[in-house]
């Protein structure tokens, strides 16, 4: 990379540099690159929110049919300088078994998943300990809305998840109403029916404009 492009960076002058640079430079140097996208409709975040918060009840609804089970959600915890929120945290008592739910609207990182429920299964015991739950085993679930484009991320990268996450939905019902050992998996949630103010819940169509000739 030319001294230049560094020397920029330096100084802050991002302008015109490529955002391939930036990566670059970024993860040469061990920097996490947050690049947070923008929409001039304005209600971006609002939607993708509300996906996430339409997963979330779904889960918490299968949950509730199983009253051995106690959850909470958006768990935040602050351990020896790691902070973060676990999205859903359940806990059955019975079995001594605690149940870590990361929710997916959209799957753009499948490793990145894995890394993360990795980092819960091992912080998790104590997050619970401070709720009065103690955990004897630790189960992590990938919890991702059933869309196409997400079932062609979890295909296109089959060993890579089934590795780690080797059950899926059908075990997961079984699995629920009686916990006796880990068990580790992706699980798919539809969205409902229902929509978020103008915009449904489903899949985002992209618009091919028409050119006149």
């Amino acid at each position: 990379m030319s001294q230049s492009s560094v020397s920029r960076i330096e100084r802050g002058l991002f302008g015109t540099l490529p955002l391939s640079t930036l990566r670059a430079v970024a993860k040469t140097l061990e920097i996490g690159l947050d690049t947070s996208p923008s929409w001039r409709g304005g209600d971006l975040w609002r939607l993708v929110n509300a996906r996430h918060s339409a997963l979330h009840e779904q889960l918490a609804v299968r949950l509730l049919r199983e009253p051995a089970w106690e959850s909470a959600a958006e768990v935040s915890y602050s351990i020896f300088g790691e902070r973060g929120v676990i999205d859903r945290l359940a806990f059955h008592a019975d079995r001594g078994m605690l149940a870590v739910f990361e929710i997916k609207s959209d799957l753009a990182d499948p490793a990145g998943l894995i890394a993360q429920l990795d980092k819960y299964r091992r912080l998790a015991p104590e997050v619970a300990g401070s709720r009065g739950w103690p955990a004897r085993q630790v189960s992590c679930w990938a919890v991702v809305a059933d869309t196409d484009t997400n079932r062609r991320r979890v295909a296109a990268h089959h060993k890579l998840l089934s590795g780690a996450l080797r059950a899926d939905s059908h075990a997961f019902r079984d699995w629920l109403r009686d916990p006796v050992e880990r068990l580790d998996g992706l699980m798919y949630l539809a969205y409902p029916s229902r929509r978020t103010g103008t915009r449904s819940l489903s899949t985002i169509k992209r618009v091919r404009v028409v050119r006149q000739r």
